[in-house]
């Protein structure tokens, strides 16, 4: 019962594989149709495509050529248009030879009038030479003066500046010494006044001492048991009047 159970798997394995490769080896044949379709098509693509630029080409042509053949028409009658005006031209120059022989004559005459307007001009632009340079040197000159004048200027204005500044320390000076005067008589004034008021205090002590004088006399003479008192309030007022 074994063995015929392995025979029948080996079969069954074998009709796997035989389908399998049925199936792969008709899908091969099959793509490799498609791509040989599609090659065809894109050829005959290919084929139409040239076909047109060519009939494109083709036409282009046509009317490039057909474009030519006006422009050629239009050069050709260009050509006649100047044949036939080389024919008026060639009249006109027998006619202008003529008139430029006459011309020539006049031109020479002319030339020599320029000729002498030239000299002339030459002459006069030496002259206007000469005039400007002379010119340069009025200028220059008047040029060196006013440099000079400004100098000069410049140097009567700085002693100015400086006489100014002298003038100014002078009055400062003065200004200070008689502020310095001033000042000084002030104290000398205050101390003359304080040297009077002294004066005055002292006349004042004088003449309270005289009266204190009279008085001490006249208290002597009334009562002399009083003398020592009064000499002690003698003592007191000459300390206050030296104090």
């Amino acid at each position: 019962m074994v063995k015929k159970k392995k025979k029948f798997k080996v079969k069954s394995e074998k009709n796997g594989l035989s389908k399998i490769t049925k199936f792969t080896t008709k899908s091969l044949s099959k793509a490799f149709i498609n791509f040989k379709k599609n090659q065809e098509i894109k050829k005959i693509k290919e084929i139409k495509l040239k076909k047109l630029q060519e009939s494109n080409d083709l036409t282009k042509e046509k009317k490039e050529l057909k474009i030519f053949e006006e422009k050629l028409k239009k050069e050709d009658n260009k050509l006649k248009s100047k044949e036939s005006d080389l024919i008026l031209k060639e009249k006109e120059l027998k006619s202008k030879e003529e008139y430029q022989k006459i011309e020539g004559e006049r031109l020479v005459e002319k030339d020599k009038e320029l000729t002498q307007i030239s000299r002339e001009l030459r002459n006069k632009e030496k002259e206007l030479k000469l005039k400007e340079e002379v010119q340069n040197r009025k200028d220059i000159d008047l040029k060196i003066r006013e440099e000079e004048q400004v100098q000069k200027e410049l140097k009567e204005q700085k002693r100015k500046n400086k006489e100014f500044k002298a003038l100014k320390a002078e009055e400062d000076r003065k200004k200070q010494l008689e502020y310095i005067r001033i000042k000084e008589w002030e104290e000398k004034f205050d101390k003359e006044q304080k040297a009077k008021e002294r004066l005055e205090i002292l006349r004042d002590q004088k003449l309270r001492q005289r009266e204190l004088e009279k008085l001490r006399k006249l208290e002597e003479l009334e009562n002399p048991s009083k003398n020592i008192n009064f000499d002690f309030k003698n003592l007191d007022v000459d300390k206050s009047t030296k104090n």
